[in-house]
């Protein structure tokens, strides 16, 4: 049974039918697109309610709300005519239709968590639709599936699947505010990879609505297109309105543990023994690394790396498998702690221990930050002389978060070429770095400042990490690895960025995109472009 409608919107009230813009020509069409919205949308639902313009008082609240890199809010980013708050997916279906009949962009944000803010910023006359209020979440436990709306977060799909199941869980990322029609498009990786593999793979159907405005499933959009979404960023093929899952069985108790060791204890060389033990180990367990520069007396600093585990089992077994396979990290019983799978993606989220997993169903993000984010795959384990280069650049940023997540496991099973998402064997680990600053510093200057900082770091770790090409993971959105005009259509540009977050599914891509979306009405700074005849010849 596909997820029931939300009714529960957020209000807002439609002022007015016109905006002033840069010219009068531009107004009309501005006004033609509104009139358009309402002869579109369902009339039993007003799009009226669900329409926010610069001329309402709630605009930029809404704007900035669910955005989640501060440093992409400067008040210099270009805002958008109209932000379209779909109520009902009619609203998502004319917004499409009328945006391209009236000469709109349109971006598609889901929960804002784009690192580069490529979901709600353009260059070019452009709307937001925000598919926020479509949310609906519908388990059905004895098919073991659920059709989950573009909206909805993480968090929320969580709780849901805990409301009706004890030992159902879904393999899905950390955060719990993540929107689910980007996160899942993009591969949507969590702590359950290394046993399930991504979200996507376990993704058996979508609703999608096209450059035309029709809803298609997975039949009737086909295959090609069905394989597309799954890796490749739905946002240049159309729309996600729904994602329907398949669950997952999990045990009734999980165990997790956080181990820190700093330099001074050992850190580097169980870091090195992490990247040779940590994607062999048995599906069941997933031990992300965090290293973070810490203050080491007054004028000096050191790295702390925290190994962050999650078990699907008891912590009886996890010691056995611990002393076996990696009993170099000396975890012990008081560092374990078991609970039920649901209150472990609260634990593995950075919450508390024993928070309520009534937080699961706060829906926007609370700790935002400027920030700058870069990703890698290492392929090869990465020797500690360039272990070393890492640790003293944290140390010179300062204010810096670096993710390391392995590999192996589901992950090596499935072939590169069974899903748009191509990041599969052959990959030790996957690396984030993210390069932070305060509002103080929340200035142009600075972002520039810290952004050039990313790239430093980024270069120093160029002779380890992956190359030719050069890997990223396309939810850590990065323009440094290349990127269009927000109104550009370069093959060759798109090739570079897309063969990077693609690998040699990007010609297919491209194929697909040409089928379905062949005016290129879908795009962005980083979209997949229609494949030109010349390509094919």
């Amino acid at each position: 049974m596909k997820a029931s409608i939300s009714t529960i919107p957020i209000v807002l009230i439609f002022v007015s039918l016109s905006i002033s813009l840069t010219t009068s020509n531009d107004s009309v069409n501005f006004d033609n697109f509104l009139r358009c919205l309402s002869v579109h949308a369902n009339p039993l639902v007003p799009i009226a309610d669900a329409i926010l313009t610069p001329t309402n008082s709630s605009f930029e609240y809404i704007y900035q709300l669910r955005a989640s890199n501060l440093r992409t809010l400067l008040s210099s980013t270009p805002r958008p005519v109209a932000i379209i708050t779909a109520l009902h997916p009619s609203h998502a279906q004319a917004t499409v239709v009328c945006a391209k009949h009236h000469g709109f962009q349109v971006r598609i944000r889901s929960g804002g968590h784009d690192f580069e803010g490529l979901s709600y910023t353009s260059d070019v006359p452009f709307v937001i639709l925000d598919m926020f209020n479509l949310h609906s979440i519908d388990v059905d436990i004895e098919s073991e599936t659920a059709w989950v709306q573009a909206g909805a977060t993480t968090g929320e799909l969580y709780y849901r699947i805990a409301e009706k199941s004890k030992v159902h869980g879904f393999p899905s990322g950390f955060g719990t505010t993540i929107g689910i029609g980007g996160h899942f498009s993009g591969g949507g990786y969590g702590f359950l990879m290394r046993k399930y593999g991504l979200s996507i793979d376990n993704v058996i159907d979508a609703e999608l609505i096209d450059a035309n405005g029709r809803i298609l499933n997975r039949e009737s959009m086909g295959e090609d297109v069905f394989w597309a979404i799954r890796g490749g960023g739905a946002t240049s093929f159309g729309i996600i309105l729904s994602w329907r899952v398949k669950l997952v069985r999990v045990p009734p108790r999980v165990t997790v543990f956080t181990v820190p060791r700093t330099l001074e204890q050992g850190a580097t060389e169980l870091v090195y023994r992490w990247q040779q033990v940590a994607p062999k180990l048995p599906k069941d367990i997933f031990i992300r690394l965090q290293p973070q520069p810490i203050k080491n007396g007054s004028n000096s600093r050191t790295v702390r790396v925290l190994f962050f585990g999650h078990f699907l089992g008891q912590t009886d077994r996890l010691m056995r498998l611990m002393n076996t396979k990696f009993p170099e990290l000396g975890l012990e019983r008081s560092d374990c702690l078991e609970m039920s799978w649901v209150e472990s993606t609260i634990y593995m989220a950075g919450f508390r221990n024993e928070t309520s997993i009534d937080v699961l169903l706060d829906r926007v993000r609370v700790n935002r930050s400027f920030s700058k984010t870069k990703s890698d795959y290492y392929k090869t384990v990465i020797p500690k002389q360039g272990l070393e280069t890492l640790w003293k650049a944290m140390m010179d940023i300062g204010d810096i978060m670096v993710q390391m997540n392995p590999y192996g496991g589901r992950m090596k099973e499935i072939s590169e070429s069974e899903t748009a998402f191509a990041h599969r064997g052959g990959n030790l680990f996957m690396v984030l770095y993210m390069v932070l600053w305060s509002e103080s510093e929340g200035g142009i200057d600075a972002a520039a400042r810290h952004v050039e900082l990313s790239r430093m770091l980024y270069r120093a770790m160029a002779p380890y990490a992956s190359s030719n090409p050069r890997e990223a993971f396309l939810n850590y959105r990065d323009l440094d690895v290349g990127s269009e005009e927000s109104f550009g259509t370069d093959f060759e540009v798109a090739k570079e960025y897309g063969t990077k977050y693609f690998g040699n599914n990007f010609l297919r891509l491209a194929g697909v995109k040409a089928m379905i979306d062949p005016e290129n009405f879908f795009k962005n700074e980083q979209s997949i472009p229609p494949l030109p005849m010349r390509a094919t010849q």
